[in-house]
């Protein structure tokens, strides 16, 4: 059975791993506070789920979700991560993390970052514009008229393959944006960001995303 790495056990960490256990797969889930806070959540996880440091989650994982504020992605265990598919879920947000003047000037994206700080990882952006509570609630069965879609984005394509494969399994199309150079077309008040749409909606507010705001 697959095993997810998560890296960060907030509401988006949390979610991911409700639904990855109710679909059977295992869940290493990891937070900056230590596995001892984590009880609580691993108990309501069950069987399938355990708490880990971040090293430890980012060993097991046959792949990793990261799901941690951008200010702290220079605290990720980097070679646990090597030759790994690695989710990238951030969004920008210079009230928490400070500002980034390579991000505010349109240079580069918050998956774009991560890439070069796992250089040997293959990073995709993935449920970074979806509420939390969203995650476990809002799929659908394919095929279902007006199915919500959701993004990705990297610069393998195995990467977001797999990420298209996790969407489905959770209840969502994808809409492939392409490289993480252009991954900025979700992030953080784009239109795309954080409301329901289905395939052709999303193709249409990517479309209209403007590179700086």
């Amino acid at each position: 059975m697959t095993t997810i790495g998560i890296i960060g056990a907030g509401h988006i960490g949390s979610q991911i791993a409700r639904k990855a256990v109710e679909l059977g797969y295992d869940v290493v889930i990891s937070n900056s506070r230590g596995p001892e806070t984590l009880a609580g959540l691993v108990a309501e996880l069950g069987p399938r789920a355990r708490a880990t440091t971040p090293a430890e989650a980012a060993a097991a994982g046959d792949f990793a979700v990261v799901t941690v504020p951008l200010k702290s992605i220079g605290d990720l265990p980097v070679e646990p991560l090597a030759g790994k598919i690695v989710i990238d879920t951030n969004n920008y947000y210079w009230e928490r993390d400070g500002r980034f003047p390579a991000l505010d000037n349109g240079e580069e994206t918050t998956s774009g970052l991560l890439q070069k700080l796992l250089p040997t990882s293959k990073v995709a952006k993935g449920f970074n514009h979806i509420m939390a509570r969203e995650i476990t609630s809002d799929g659908a069965p394919a095929g279902t008229e007006n199915r919500r879609a959701l993004a990705t984005a990297s610069d393998y394509l195995d990467a977001s393959d797999l990420v298209t494969e996790l969407y489905d399994e959770f209840g969502f199309d994808t809409v492939n944006i392409g490289p993480l150079s252009e991954s900025w077309r979700v992030e953080r008040d784009r239109p795309a960001y954080v409301i329901r749409q289905n395939a052709a909606e999303l193709k249409e507010n990517l479309a209209q995303a403007t590179r700086t705001i």
